[in-house]
């Protein structure tokens, strides 16, 4: 059974935008995925209709065979998403942030202040249990908001943007935890990034997202090799400028 299987998946909001288009994608148990794409070509729109956040149409959005439309509530107690934006609550410590959003999802109070114990742990944050989220370092914050994400353990993450504003040592600080993530507990992630080198240090596969359709999909040799290289930039570039152009790939 896969992670997240989307079928045919079209999405047109009320003003007659069409922000998702026939798109097909499928993300296996414990993978890790790549979705690439520009401002406005439809990422957002997915996450929020496999998260729950954005309604979209039955029958097309499944999460480990749970229909993420049709069932929503099951689905989403799978998934645990870390969005690009950085919301935390401020008059709550580290850890409580990571104790009530276990609550949030039904954990009993013990097993949540557990949990929140050994994400605290596991992103180097115990010495910061204790203070508030607007006290911490930008990248604190955003291990933080990840630990939060799976404070439920959820078979399948969704990492949008993950280092976003941070700089290059944390970014790959951040990179093995989100390696470990994936090897040690065997958690699928589906990763957006505008950081092409992170997804080909990540990623197994990679999906290219423009105007609400997947134009390219492949490992990152086999996107280098069909559209050129030596880097996966290159590949991306010359798929971008061919979706823009009307080129098919």
């Amino acid at each position: 059974m896969h992670a997240l299987e989307i079928t045919d998946l079209t999405k047109v909001y009320d003003d007659g935008t069409e922000a998702l288009a026939d798109l097909s994608l499928v993300v296996p148990d414990g993978g890790f995925h790549g979705l690439l794409g520009p401002n406005g070509s439809g990422k957002s729109t997915l996450i929020g209709i496999v998260t729950g956040l954005v309604r979209g149409p039955a029958g097309h959005v499944r999460v480990f065979g749970h229909d993420a439309v049709a069932d929503p509530r099951r689905a989403r107690t799978l998934v645990g998403l870390a969005p690009q934006e950085v919301h935390l609550d401020r008059f709550l410590t580290a850890r409580e942030v990571l104790s009530y959003h276990g609550r949030y999802f039904g954990m009993q109070k013990a097993d949540a202040e557990a949990r929140a114990d050994e994400l605290l742990a596991a992103f180097d944050l115990e010495g910061k249990a204790g203070t508030r989220p607007h006290r911490l370092s930008g990248g604190m914050r955003r291990r933080l908001l990840i630990a939060r994400a799976l404070v439920h353990r959820p078979r399948l993450a969704i990492l949008d943007e993950p280092t976003a504003g941070v700089d290059l040592e944390l970014r790959q600080d951040l990179w093995k935890y989100l390696s470990r993530l994936r090897d040690e507990q065997r958690t699928s992630i589906l990763l957006t990034t505008h950081y092409l080198e992170e997804a080909e240090a990540l990623c197994d596969r990679i999906s290219m997202i423009q105007g609400g359709r997947i134009v390219a999909e492949g490992t990152v040799p086999e996107l280098i090799d069909r559209f050129g290289g030596p880097r996966l930039e290159d590949a991306y570039l010359r798929v971008m400028r061919g979706a823009a152009a009307g080129v098919g790939s």
